[in-house]
């Protein structure tokens, strides 16, 4: 029988916190659920959960802080739940490291749909989504061993590993995705639509912001002259 996945999820609005909790445990899952930011910290160290849902507005310790501190740690995946699609704390949460984020009130098959998207891109972090990997091997700069090299920065597609300068870069699986996708392609422009659906699972379509905000942790990381903006297109990788 598989492992179940296991979920951390902290929310303080005790009616929310138990009804999702049952409706994820219906779906399979093992659910952690917390009322604070403080617990929910405690609660990762101690049961490394698979993916973590952070309310953003709770005590003690709020949800952009605490993905914060969970990111400090570890890479797993992290999916904010904010009241306030246009909220500043939307943008703020992908900025401290968050994978994706759900605005509540939401669906419970919503939410189910879109954590098994985000697992989806983790289990798979061997390669960027929709068969496009294979497109690395056409990339510009490419040497021996799948290694990709575009100025300093250097792409391992095999082991998953980059280098800028020689140095070691630390990538959350989001970040090497989107990294991959623009190696395999790269002078090519990639719509923000085109990477939602390649890298975040959005068949549907999807907030546009999540690319923006993780393109720009990307830069940080690679250099921020790496990926050029074209405005009104997307984005494409220098070659």
């Amino acid at each position: 029988m598989a492992e179940q996945t296991h979920v951390l999820f902290v929310e303080d609005d005790d009616v929310i916190r138990e009804a999702t909790q049952l409706a994820l445990e219906r779906d399979g899952f093992v659910v952690t659920a917390m009322p604070d930011g403080l617990s929910g910290l405690e609660a990762f160290r101690s049961n490394q959960p698979d993916i973590a849902l952070l309310d953003v507005m709770v005590p003690g310790l709020d949800g952009v802080s605490l993905c914060r501190r969970i990111r400090d740690e570890s890479t797993v995946p992290v999916i904010m739940l904010s009241a306030r699609a246009d909220s500043i704390d939307v943008v703020l949460g992908l900025e401290a490291g968050a994978d994706d984020y759900v605005t509540k009130p939401f669906d419970g098959a919503v939410l189910v749909a879109r954590i098994r998207a985000v697992l989806r891109r983790f289990g798979h972090a061997g390669g960027p989504g929709n068969g496009s990997g294979g497109a690395a091997d056409e990339g510009a700069g490419q040497v021996s061993g799948g290694v990709l090299v575009f100025g300093d920065l250097e792409v391992d597609t095999e082991g998953m590993e980059v280098r800028r300068g020689g140095a070691h870069v630390a990538l959350t699986p989001t970040e090497m995705r989107l990294l991959l996708e623009f190696s395999a392609a790269p002078g090519t422009v990639l719509s923000r639509d085109k990477l939602l659906e390649r890298v975040w699972d959005y068949g549907w379509g999807g907030d546009t912001r999540v690319v923006d905000v993780h393109v720009q942790r990307l830069r940080t990381k690679i250099g921020q002259d790496r990926i050029e903006t074209v405005r009104g297109f997307g984005y494409k990788l220098k070659g």
